[in-house]
């Protein structure tokens, strides 16, 4: 796992971006977060020289860096923190992550092709254009997601949690929805086409053919009333 090195502003709680040896490796000496480092163009072309050198990536910290025009294929990730980055342009095809931390990252036009997740955390990431297909996203933690226009077809998503989640003009065809959770879920032409939505966990008087959108429910409520 990454280690929790705060900022070396005192009264900073941010998470310190990774350093860097000689050799590029990376370390666990005390550093600055994104918005008190004194270079950040310096720490940003280092953790991208990092991550296109490396197929392997331990402990990584790029807390709130724009990550743009990035090719993740058949990387591996592990214990990696990308709290709050944003995400352009990524092409990825068999990458791996495992117990990394993407909370409040924003994703736009990214490709996540076969990807191998677990453990992960994405809580409240917006997707937008953003592709899973073919995936195994397997008890990860997408509560509080925003999706629009993206899709997790085909996917293997069993007991992952998407509770509190918009999904907007969002597909979930032909995946293993097994164990996973949508309460509170507010959806608006979401596809479940072809998926074991019985073996998942709506919110009572929710049915993943129709749109939950928070209109419905006020309806819901009315009409038992």
């Amino acid at each position: 796992m990454f280690s929790e090195n705060k900022c070396l502003v005192p009264y900073c709680k941010n998470n310190a971006l990774s350093t860097f040896d000689h050799d590029g490796n990376i370390t666990e000496e005390k550093n600055y977060c994104l918005d008190h480092i004194p270079d950040p163009g310096k720490a940003k072309n280092e953790i991208y020289q990092y991550i296109s050198t490396h197929d392997k990536i331990i402990g990584l910290n790029a807390c709130g860096l724009i990550l743009k025009d990035l090719d993740f294929s058949n990387k591996k990730f592990y214990g990696c923190n990308f709290h709050h980055c944003t995400f352009i342009n990524i092409h990825s095809e068999n990458c791996l992550f495992r117990m990394c931390i993407f909370d409040f990252a924003v994703f736009n036009d990214c490709n996540m092709l076969q990807s191998n997740i677990l453990f992960t955390s994405f809580a409240g990431c917006t997707f937008t254009h953003t592709l899973f297909t073919s995936s195994d996203l397997i008890q990860n933690n997408f509560n509080g997601i925003k999706a629009y226009q993206s899709s997790f077809d085909d996917s293997d998503l069993f007991n992952s949690r998407f509770i509190m989640s918009t999904l907007v003009d969002t597909s979930f065809r032909n995946c293993n929805l097994k164990k996973s959770l949508f309460y509170d879920t507010n959806r608006t032409n979401v596809s479940f086409k072809m998926s074991n939505t019985r073996e998942a966990l709506f919110s009572e008087n929710d049915s993943p053919v129709t749109p939950a959108t928070t209109e419905n429910k006020d309806s819901k409520q009315e009409e038992k009333a």
